[in-house]
């Protein structure tokens, strides 16, 4: 929302504060090229022309409320979770919903292509958002004659090292060696009791659906989680698995996840922090059983923590995204020979956190309509047609509003399943 004495359009203080942000972060202007080849690169764009990556549109009604799922948002999401990227346009889009009646008030749906940023790269491109447009509004204001710059000649500042640059990931011998007997030699028997959705399969289409757990509910939640020696991240696996359980068949006896991991903690370039647009994260992965599963447990919640402390404990070392180096070509070796088979995934939680503005940023209360702020926050991703049937993706906006991005593939997980599943997530919250 801008402030009450900003006297410039929504339009005009985009515009302006996406300037700043190109200016900042060199992956805005950065642009994948050869990615059907063995030797993908970057280029940068000689010019962004924010026509064209830039969206405005009126909702037909006032944002949802308080613990209540914002439909027209989900709509929105839908439409471009489904929309491609492509050379020459930049990787990444916004599309903003303004307010019927209400001018200053607006959604901002950032877009972005994951080979430019990763989830926490989301927050730090609305944080630096909010501090743009924080300075645009209390700066002087602009001749009326001085037009709004569309196209904007990006700076030639070089892009951030990548993962592999900037964090060791030492392998020791044994994982090489016990990574690489497994895909090559002797692969495990899939236990019949997994249940990962349909057999993977093209084309892609995204179902996208969000959920938001109220602020009372969600104080309650992390209060909870606090109380019984765990995490929020390891409580929500733990709340998915068994609400998962509830509505699949008996057959049905063990769920397999995974877990995104920031690796920005451990590296080693200062120039990356939580405000810089990359691509940083690790995985981990879960298992649970039905029989350990039949209600909510808080041994359970502690045992999906441990396993996600004892992946931090390695700081990037012996993980998967270590071994990536030794793929020749990803399509070849990875990619074509899992389609049509079965998924090894059940569903992913990626948690980034609370999203907060810069201290530096923040008005004092009594000022609290004189500087732009952000309320509610969702975060969504597309689900991979190699990865796992259901996709989790969490944040906690300002707003105190916990809120759970859900996405699916067409046909890989029936719609009254979820439907039926999403409920029963909802209600475990509310108890």
């Amino acid at each position: 929302m801008l402030p009450a004495g900003c006297a410039l359009t929504v339009r005009n203080c985009v515009y302006g504060a996406l300037e700043k942000l190109i200016d900042e972060h060199p992956a805005l202007s950065a642009i994948p090229l050869g990615e059907d080849s063995l030797d993908p690169y970057f280029v940068r764009l000689p010019e962004v022309e924010l026509d064209r990556c830039v969206s405005f549109r009126e909702r037909k009604a006032v944002a949802a409320g308080d613990g209540e799922r914002d439909t027209e948002l989900d709509g929105l999401l839908n439409e471009q979770h489904n929309m491609s990227f492509a050379a020459p346009l930049p990787y990444w889009r916004l599309c903003i919903l303004t307010e019927p009646q209400e001018g200053r008030r607006f959604t901002a749906a950032y877009v972005w292509h994951h080979a430019i940023g990763d989830g926490t790269s989301g927050k730090a491109f609305h944080r630096t958002l909010l501090a743009a447009l924080g300075s645009i509004c209390s700066g002087p204001l602009p001749a009326a004659s001085a037009a709004v710059k569309s196209v904007v000649v990006p700076p030639r500042t070089p892009l951030l090292p990548s993962l592999e640059e900037a964090c060791p990931m030492p392998l020791s011998f044994f994982f090489i060696l016990w990574t690489l007997f497994r895909a090559k030699v002797w692969k495990p028997a899939r236990d019949p009791g997994l249940w990962t959705g349909s057999k993977t399969f093209t084309p892609l289409h995204n179902t996208v659906r969000h959920l938001v757990v109220s602020e009372r509910e969600t104080a309650a939640f992390r209060d909870a989680c606090r109380e019984n020696r765990t995490t929020v991240t390891a409580g929500l696996q733990v709340l998915l698995a068994q609400a998962l359980f509830k509505h699949l068949p008996a057959q049905y006896t063990k769920l397999a996840s995974e877990g995104a991991i920031s690796a920005r903690r451990w590296l080693t370039d200062g120039r990356i922090t939580d405000d810089s647009i990359g691509v940083w994260v690790q995985v981990y992965h879960e298992h649970y059983s039905r029989h350990d599963n039949d209600a909510f447990s808080w041994d359970e919640a502690r045992r999906a923590k441990q396993t996600i402390d004892t992946a931090l404990s390695r700081r990037g070392s012996n993980s998967p995204v270590g071994m990536l180096k030794y793929v020749k070509d990803y399509v070849k070796e990875i990619f074509l020979p899992k389609l049509g088979q079965e998924r090894e995934l059940s569903f992913e939680v990626s948690n980034i956190g609370v999203f907060t503005a810069d201290p530096s940023e923040e008005a004092d209360p009594a000022e609290a309509d004189t500087r732009p702020r952000i309320e509610r926050m969702v975060f969504t991703q597309s689900v991979n047609v190699f990865g796992c049937a259901i996709s989790t993706s969490v944040i906690t906006g300002a707003d105190g509003c916990l809120v759970l991005g859900f996405s699916w593939q067409r046909g890989v997980v029936e719609d009254s399943l979820m439907d039926s599943f999403l409920a029963s997530v909802k209600q475990a919250f509310a108890l």
